[in-house]
Protein backbone atom coordinates (compact mmCIF):
# COMPACT_ATOMS: atom_id res chain seq x y z
CA UNK A 1 0.00 0.00 0.00
CA UNK A 2 1.23 3.74 -1.18
CA UNK A 3 2.06 6.28 1.48
CA UNK A 4 -0.66 8.44 -0.39
CA UNK A 5 -2.92 5.84 -0.21
CA UNK A 6 -2.18 5.33 3.56
CA UNK A 7 -2.90 8.60 3.98
CA UNK A 8 -6.29 9.10 2.42
CA UNK A 9 -7.93 5.53 4.20
CA UNK A 10 -6.16 7.77 7.04
CA UNK A 11 -8.44 10.59 6.18
CA UNK A 12 -11.33 8.99 5.39
CA UNK A 13 -11.33 7.51 8.76
CA UNK A 14 -10.81 10.53 10.56
CA UNK A 15 -13.89 12.27 8.43
CA UNK A 16 -16.41 9.29 9.59
CA UNK A 17 -15.16 9.73 13.17
CA UNK A 18 -16.04 13.13 12.82
CA UNK A 19 -18.68 12.77 11.19
CA UNK A 20 -20.49 10.34 13.58
CA UNK A 21 -19.31 12.80 16.87
CA UNK A 22 -21.64 15.54 14.75
CA UNK A 23 -24.36 13.47 14.52
CA UNK A 24 -24.69 12.05 18.00
CA UNK A 25 -23.35 14.92 19.45
CA UNK A 26 -26.24 16.76 21.74
CA UNK A 27 -26.59 20.02 20.50
CA UNK A 28 -28.86 22.97 22.72
CA UNK A 29 -31.54 23.19 20.50
CA UNK A 30 -35.23 21.48 21.07
CA UNK A 31 -37.77 20.40 18.24
CA UNK A 32 -41.44 21.28 17.49
CA UNK A 33 -43.64 18.56 16.20
CA UNK A 34 -47.59 17.64 15.90
CA UNK A 35 -48.70 15.66 18.56
CA UNK A 36 -51.80 13.78 19.10
CA UNK A 37 -55.67 15.58 19.35
CA UNK A 38 -58.31 14.62 21.92
CA UNK A 39 -62.03 15.51 21.38
CA UNK A 40 -62.77 16.09 25.02
CA UNK A 41 -66.52 15.71 24.12
CA UNK A 42 -65.97 12.16 23.47
CA UNK A 43 -64.87 9.55 26.45
CA UNK A 44 -62.37 7.80 28.00
CA UNK A 45 -62.44 4.47 29.43
CA UNK A 46 -66.56 4.48 28.91
CA UNK A 47 -66.30 7.60 31.25
CA UNK A 48 -67.12 11.47 29.63
CA UNK A 49 -64.68 13.78 29.87
CA UNK A 50 -66.78 16.11 30.61
CA UNK A 51 -68.36 15.01 33.91
CA UNK A 52 -71.55 17.45 35.50
CA UNK A 53 -73.45 17.07 38.82
CA UNK A 54 -76.69 19.28 39.96
CA UNK A 55 -77.21 20.43 36.48
CA UNK A 56 -78.53 18.73 33.15
CA UNK A 57 -75.97 17.83 30.47
CA UNK A 58 -76.88 17.53 27.03
CA UNK A 59 -74.63 14.66 24.85
CA UNK A 60 -74.75 15.23 21.15
CA UNK A 61 -72.83 14.34 17.72
CA UNK A 62 -70.03 16.76 17.16
CA UNK A 63 -66.02 17.26 18.38
CA UNK A 64 -64.54 19.90 20.00
CA UNK A 65 -60.42 19.07 19.81
CA UNK A 66 -57.72 20.09 22.09
CA UNK A 67 -54.36 19.87 20.07
CA UNK A 68 -51.02 19.01 21.79
CA UNK A 69 -47.06 19.33 20.67
CA UNK A 70 -44.26 17.05 20.96
CA UNK A 71 -41.61 19.04 22.44
CA UNK A 72 -37.92 17.22 23.44
CA UNK A 73 -38.05 17.19 27.28
CA UNK A 74 -35.40 18.98 28.85
CA UNK A 75 -32.91 16.20 30.00
CA UNK A 76 -33.35 14.76 26.67
CA UNK A 77 -29.96 14.91 24.16
CA UNK A 78 -30.93 16.17 20.86
CA UNK A 79 -28.46 15.29 17.63
CA UNK A 80 -28.28 16.76 14.51
CA UNK A 81 -29.64 12.86 13.21
CA UNK A 82 -33.05 14.35 15.70
CA UNK A 83 -32.93 17.95 14.30
CA UNK A 84 -32.30 17.16 10.39
CA UNK A 85 -36.05 16.10 10.06
CA UNK A 86 -37.58 18.38 11.78
CA UNK A 87 -35.63 21.04 10.56
CA UNK A 88 -36.62 20.47 6.63
CA UNK A 89 -40.11 18.86 7.61
CA UNK A 90 -42.58 22.15 7.24
CA UNK A 91 -44.74 20.88 10.05
CA UNK A 92 -42.48 21.11 12.81
CA UNK A 93 -39.98 23.70 13.93
CA UNK A 94 -36.26 23.93 15.64
CA UNK A 95 -35.78 25.99 18.71
CA UNK A 96 -32.95 26.93 20.82
CA UNK A 97 -33.06 25.29 24.16
CA UNK A 98 -32.60 28.92 25.92
CA UNK A 99 -35.66 30.13 24.10
CA UNK A 100 -37.87 27.12 25.71
CA UNK A 101 -36.13 26.18 28.89
CA UNK A 102 -34.58 27.89 32.19
CA UNK A 103 -30.72 26.32 32.62
CA UNK A 104 -32.05 24.68 35.84
CA UNK A 105 -35.13 22.75 34.20
CA UNK A 106 -35.75 19.19 34.53
CA UNK A 107 -38.17 17.03 33.42
CA UNK A 108 -39.44 16.69 36.87
CA UNK A 109 -39.70 20.39 37.39
CA UNK A 110 -40.93 20.58 33.70
CA UNK A 111 -43.61 18.06 34.50
CA UNK A 112 -44.73 19.39 37.60
CA UNK A 113 -45.51 23.26 36.36
CA UNK A 114 -47.13 21.53 33.20
CA UNK A 115 -49.59 19.49 35.91
CA UNK A 116 -50.15 23.03 37.90
CA UNK A 117 -50.97 24.82 34.80
CA UNK A 118 -53.26 21.91 33.30
CA UNK A 119 -55.51 22.03 36.38
CA UNK A 120 -55.42 25.72 36.68
CA UNK A 121 -56.27 26.09 32.93
CA UNK A 122 -59.37 23.44 33.48
CA UNK A 123 -60.41 26.00 36.87
CA UNK A 124 -60.80 28.86 34.56
CA UNK A 125 -62.17 27.15 31.62
CA UNK A 126 -64.89 25.93 33.57
CA UNK A 127 -65.41 29.01 35.35
CA UNK A 128 -65.29 30.65 32.47
CA UNK A 129 -68.40 28.73 30.55
CA UNK A 130 -70.24 28.98 33.35
CA UNK A 131 -70.14 32.91 33.50
CA UNK A 132 -70.60 33.09 29.72
CA UNK A 133 -74.01 31.14 30.74
CA UNK A 134 -75.14 33.92 33.20
CA UNK A 135 -74.31 31.68 36.39
CA UNK A 136 -72.51 33.42 39.74
CA UNK A 137 -69.09 32.34 40.27
CA UNK A 138 -66.91 33.10 42.85
CA UNK A 139 -62.91 33.04 43.13
CA UNK A 140 -60.37 32.25 46.12
CA UNK A 141 -56.83 32.20 45.88
CA UNK A 142 -55.30 28.52 47.15
CA UNK A 143 -52.34 27.39 48.43
CA UNK A 144 -50.92 24.68 45.58
CA UNK A 145 -47.73 23.54 46.60
CA UNK A 146 -45.80 24.32 49.79
CA UNK A 147 -41.58 24.53 49.10
CA UNK A 148 -39.52 22.36 51.62
CA UNK A 149 -37.05 24.32 53.87
CA UNK A 150 -39.18 27.55 52.80
CA UNK A 151 -40.48 29.76 55.45
CA UNK A 152 -43.99 28.37 54.59
CA UNK A 153 -43.23 25.02 55.18
CA UNK A 154 -45.32 23.99 58.79
CA UNK A 155 -47.19 26.70 58.52
CA UNK A 156 -49.29 26.81 55.59
CA UNK A 157 -50.62 23.84 53.88
CA UNK A 158 -51.73 22.78 50.83
CA UNK A 159 -55.31 23.56 50.11
CA UNK A 160 -55.50 26.59 52.47
CA UNK A 161 -57.46 29.47 51.32
CA UNK A 162 -55.50 32.67 51.36
CA UNK A 163 -58.25 35.64 52.49
CA UNK A 164 -56.04 38.47 53.78
CA UNK A 165 -52.40 39.63 53.90
CA UNK A 166 -52.31 41.92 57.02
CA UNK A 167 -55.29 44.26 56.26
CA UNK A 168 -55.51 43.38 52.37
CA UNK A 169 -57.92 41.11 50.84
CA UNK A 170 -56.26 38.78 48.52
CA UNK A 171 -58.69 38.21 45.88
CA UNK A 172 -55.34 37.49 43.05
CA UNK A 173 -52.03 36.01 43.80
CA UNK A 174 -50.49 39.32 42.98
CA UNK A 175 -51.84 40.78 46.05
CA UNK A 176 -49.86 38.19 48.20
CA UNK A 177 -47.00 38.53 46.43
CA UNK A 178 -46.99 42.53 46.81
CA UNK A 179 -47.48 41.96 50.71
CA UNK A 180 -44.53 39.31 50.65
CA UNK A 181 -42.35 42.00 49.01
CA UNK A 182 -43.54 45.30 50.95
CA UNK A 183 -43.04 43.17 54.32
CA UNK A 184 -40.04 44.56 56.10
CA UNK A 185 -36.77 42.67 56.37
CA UNK A 186 -36.97 39.82 59.40
CA UNK A 187 -40.49 40.71 60.03
CA UNK A 188 -43.39 38.52 60.00
CA UNK A 189 -45.99 38.76 57.90
CA UNK A 190 -49.95 38.40 59.20
CA UNK A 191 -52.51 36.13 57.24
CA UNK A 192 -55.54 34.79 57.75
CA UNK A 193 -56.32 31.52 55.70
CA UNK A 194 -59.19 29.70 55.19
CA UNK A 195 -58.46 25.95 56.11
CA UNK A 196 -61.39 23.19 57.18
CA UNK A 197 -63.95 25.66 56.73
CA UNK A 198 -62.25 28.38 59.42
CA UNK A 199 -60.62 31.17 59.36
CA UNK A 200 -57.24 30.36 60.91
CA UNK A 201 -54.34 33.47 61.75
CA UNK A 202 -50.58 32.40 60.29
CA UNK A 203 -47.36 34.09 60.59
CA UNK A 204 -45.21 33.79 57.50
CA UNK A 205 -41.10 35.55 58.00
CA UNK A 206 -40.14 35.88 54.25
CA UNK A 207 -36.82 34.91 53.31
CA UNK A 208 -35.21 36.89 50.42
CA UNK A 209 -33.90 34.78 47.50
CA UNK A 210 -32.13 35.70 44.06
CA UNK A 211 -32.60 38.98 45.32
CA UNK A 212 -36.58 39.08 45.85
CA UNK A 213 -38.63 37.97 49.01
CA UNK A 214 -40.41 34.50 49.38
CA UNK A 215 -42.24 32.19 51.79
CA UNK A 216 -42.29 29.21 49.28
CA UNK A 217 -46.16 28.67 48.23
CA UNK A 218 -47.08 27.97 44.62
CA UNK A 219 -50.66 29.75 44.22
CA UNK A 220 -53.70 29.15 42.09
CA UNK A 221 -57.15 30.22 41.95
CA UNK A 222 -59.75 28.06 42.73
CA UNK A 223 -63.66 29.08 42.00
CA UNK A 224 -66.91 28.52 43.73
CA UNK A 225 -69.36 27.10 41.04
CA UNK A 226 -73.37 26.66 41.74
CA UNK A 227 -72.35 22.94 40.79
CA UNK A 228 -69.77 20.48 40.04
CA UNK A 229 -68.18 19.99 36.62
CA UNK A 230 -65.00 18.41 35.71
CA UNK A 231 -62.87 17.66 33.17
CA UNK A 232 -60.69 15.25 32.50
CA UNK A 233 -58.44 14.79 29.62
CA UNK A 234 -55.64 12.07 30.54
CA UNK A 235 -52.51 12.24 32.38
CA UNK A 236 -50.39 12.48 30.17
CA UNK A 237 -51.88 16.33 28.52
CA UNK A 238 -50.21 19.22 30.75
CA UNK A 239 -49.96 22.95 30.49
CA UNK A 240 -52.20 25.71 29.58
CA UNK A 241 -53.14 25.96 25.76
CA UNK A 242 -56.17 23.31 26.19
CA UNK A 243 -58.09 26.22 27.97
CA UNK A 244 -60.49 27.42 25.02
CA UNK A 245 -61.27 23.85 23.70
CA UNK A 246 -62.23 22.70 27.65
CA UNK A 247 -64.54 25.96 27.88
CA UNK A 248 -65.86 25.08 24.78
CA UNK A 249 -66.88 21.55 25.46
CA UNK A 250 -68.19 22.94 29.14
CA UNK A 251 -70.62 24.97 27.17
CA UNK A 252 -71.64 22.50 24.57
CA UNK A 253 -72.31 19.83 27.49
CA UNK A 254 -74.28 21.94 29.42
CA UNK A 255 -76.59 23.56 26.74
CA UNK A 256 -78.86 21.68 24.47
CA UNK A 257 -77.90 20.80 20.94
CA UNK A 258 -74.65 20.30 19.28
CA UNK A 259 -72.33 23.31 19.06
CA UNK A 260 -70.59 22.48 16.14
CA UNK A 261 -73.67 21.22 13.91
CA UNK A 262 -71.99 17.85 14.35
CA UNK A 263 -69.31 18.88 12.63
CA UNK A 264 -64.62 18.57 13.82
CA UNK A 265 -63.68 21.76 15.65
CA UNK A 266 -60.67 22.24 17.02
CA UNK A 267 -57.90 24.92 18.63
CA UNK A 268 -55.86 26.10 21.42
CA UNK A 269 -55.30 29.19 23.23
CA UNK A 270 -55.18 29.81 27.07
CA UNK A 271 -58.27 31.38 28.81
CA UNK A 272 -58.84 33.81 31.77
CA UNK A 273 -61.75 33.94 33.81
CA UNK A 274 -62.63 36.78 31.89
CA UNK A 275 -62.67 34.96 28.43
CA UNK A 276 -59.69 36.09 27.03
CA UNK A 277 -57.96 34.41 24.78
CA UNK A 278 -54.16 33.68 24.92
CA UNK A 279 -51.52 32.77 22.75
CA UNK A 280 -49.35 29.76 23.08
CA UNK A 281 -46.21 28.05 22.09
CA UNK A 282 -46.22 25.68 18.89
CA UNK A 283 -49.50 26.83 16.99
CA UNK A 284 -48.30 25.26 13.54
CA UNK A 285 -47.43 22.26 15.01
CA UNK A 286 -51.02 22.22 16.14
CA UNK A 287 -52.69 23.21 13.29
CA UNK A 288 -50.87 20.30 11.52
CA UNK A 289 -52.24 17.90 13.49
CA UNK A 290 -55.76 19.26 13.38
CA UNK A 291 -55.26 19.06 9.58
CA UNK A 292 -54.72 15.41 9.85
CA UNK A 293 -57.42 13.85 11.82
CA UNK A 294 -59.98 15.88 9.30
CA UNK A 295 -60.92 18.83 11.12
CA UNK A 296 -62.94 21.24 9.53
CA UNK A 297 -62.28 24.37 11.78
CA UNK A 298 -59.60 25.52 13.86
CA UNK A 299 -59.69 28.66 16.36
CA UNK A 300 -56.42 30.54 16.24
CA UNK A 301 -55.76 32.62 19.22
CA UNK A 302 -55.23 36.32 18.33
CA UNK A 303 -51.62 37.18 19.87
CA UNK A 304 -50.48 34.02 17.79
CA UNK A 305 -51.59 35.04 14.02
CA UNK A 306 -47.92 36.28 13.60
CA UNK A 307 -47.19 32.62 14.03
CA UNK A 308 -49.45 31.40 11.58
CA UNK A 309 -48.06 32.24 7.86
CA UNK A 310 -46.73 29.85 5.44
CA UNK A 311 -48.84 27.13 7.30
CA UNK A 312 -50.74 24.46 5.54
CA UNK A 313 -54.11 23.84 6.68
CA UNK A 314 -55.74 21.97 3.77
CA UNK A 315 -59.01 22.28 3.61
CA UNK A 316 -59.55 23.25 6.87
CA UNK A 317 -60.39 26.86 7.66
CA UNK A 318 -58.59 28.94 10.31
CA UNK A 319 -60.54 31.30 12.20
CA UNK A 320 -59.11 34.18 14.70
CA UNK A 321 -60.34 34.82 18.41
CA UNK A 322 -59.71 36.71 20.69
CA UNK A 323 -62.01 35.86 23.31
CA UNK A 324 -64.64 33.08 23.99
CA UNK A 325 -67.60 34.94 23.14
CA UNK A 326 -65.74 35.47 19.84
CA UNK A 327 -64.95 31.68 19.49
CA UNK A 328 -68.85 30.82 20.06
CA UNK A 329 -70.11 33.44 17.49
CA UNK A 330 -67.49 32.03 14.82
CA UNK A 331 -68.70 28.27 15.41
CA UNK A 332 -72.06 29.54 15.04
CA UNK A 333 -71.30 31.22 11.57
CA UNK A 334 -69.83 28.44 10.62
CA UNK A 335 -72.19 25.56 11.16
CA UNK A 336 -75.33 27.99 9.66
CA UNK A 337 -73.00 28.56 6.40
CA UNK A 338 -69.10 27.08 6.18
CA UNK A 339 -68.43 29.42 3.65
CA UNK A 340 -69.54 32.30 5.97
CA UNK A 341 -66.96 34.92 6.08
CA UNK A 342 -65.14 34.37 9.59
CA UNK A 343 -62.45 36.70 11.00
CA UNK A 344 -58.79 35.59 10.12
CA UNK A 345 -55.79 36.47 10.92
CA UNK A 346 -55.52 37.96 7.30
CA UNK A 347 -58.06 40.51 8.06
CA UNK A 348 -55.98 41.28 11.30
CA UNK A 349 -52.94 41.89 9.42
CA UNK A 350 -54.85 43.99 6.73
Amino acid sequence: MSQRTAMGLVSLCLTLALWAVAVFLPLPYVTYTPGPTVDILSTTDGEENVVVSGHQAYRDDGELRLTTIYVDPPQEDVTLFDLLPAYFSPDAAVYPRSSVYRPDETDETRDQESEVQMATSQEAAVATALIELGHDVGRVVEVLEVTDGMPAEGRLRVGDEVVRARSTAVDEQQDLVDEVQATPDGEPLDLVVRRDGEEVPVQVTPREVEGAKRVGVVLGVRYSLPFDVQVTIGDNIGGPSAGLMMSLAVYDTLTPGSLTGGGRVAGTGEIDEAGNVGPIGGVQQKIAGARDTGTELFLVPADNCDGVSGVDPGDMRLARVATLAEALDAIEAWVEDPDADLPTCEDEAA
